[in-house]
């Protein structure tokens, strides 16, 4: 098969598997997202969920933040995992965002990037579903399906971003990671896909090689 009619089969399977492919992680500015992004290392969202809701409820922004102590942080945050690490660089990029930025969350990857605990990943997540700006980010769901698939072919991340990037239109990156995320999530798990119930089979690289 015509391997650009292949990547759009793929992304058309996904679109009709998962209608409602979107953020999980709740928030209602860049700088929610953020922080909550941030959070989401090594977590799930539903518990960045739990913790974010009263934290924004009580400290809504960077300035009321980054007035926190560390214990004060840490009580809202510690169910999240990792905690100790997530409370210096979340409290350090607040004030950052409160001298540099005026209180406000930078809109490149560049800045995004040059902010304490905000890798490629985090800045193309807050770039994409608070900015709209077409961006894939890589986690270990869309490292895993994009591989399985061949989309991709590397364990580095960056590559792989690249490499989705050249396979799916600019239009649907942002969509794609979502998609991507819900295939892992709900069918194409780490340990025990479900290849037979998936409806993406006859084009996956990874179950041809199972059926040889």
């Amino acid at each position: 098969m015509d391997e650009k009619k292949r990547n759009a089969d793929i992304m058309r399977l996904l679109e009709e598997a998962y209608p409602d492919a979107a953020p999980q992680l709740v928030f209602s500015n860049p700088f929610e997202l953020l922080i909550a992004t941030m959070l989401s290392a090594q977590c799930t969202d539903k518990q960045v969920n739990k913790c974010t809701a009263p934290l924004f409820r009580d400290h809504p922004n960077a300035a009321s933040i980054s007035s926190m102590s560390e214990d004060e942080l840490n009580a809202y945050i510690k169910p999240c995992g990792l905690y100790k690490t997530k409370c210096r660089h979340i409290l350090e990029t607040c004030a950052i965002l409160v001298d540099k930025y005026g209180g406000n969350v930078p809109d490149t990857r560049e800045e995004l990037m040059s902010l304490p605990g905000v890798g490629r990943k985090t800045a193309n997540v807050v770039l994409s579903n608070a900015f709209f700006v077409p961006a894939i980010a890589v986690d270990t769901h869309v490292a895993r399906v994009s591989n399985r698939l061949g989309l991709a072919d590397s364990n580095d991340t960056l590559r792989i971003e690249l490499s989705l990037n050249e396979k799916i239109p600019r239009e649907k990156w942002s969509l794609a990671h979502h998609l991507l995320i819900f295939h892992g999530r709900r069918v194409c798990s780490a340990k025990k896909p479900s290849c037979e119930t998936c409806t993406l089979k006859e084009l996956c690289e990874f179950y041809s090689k199972m059926e040889e």
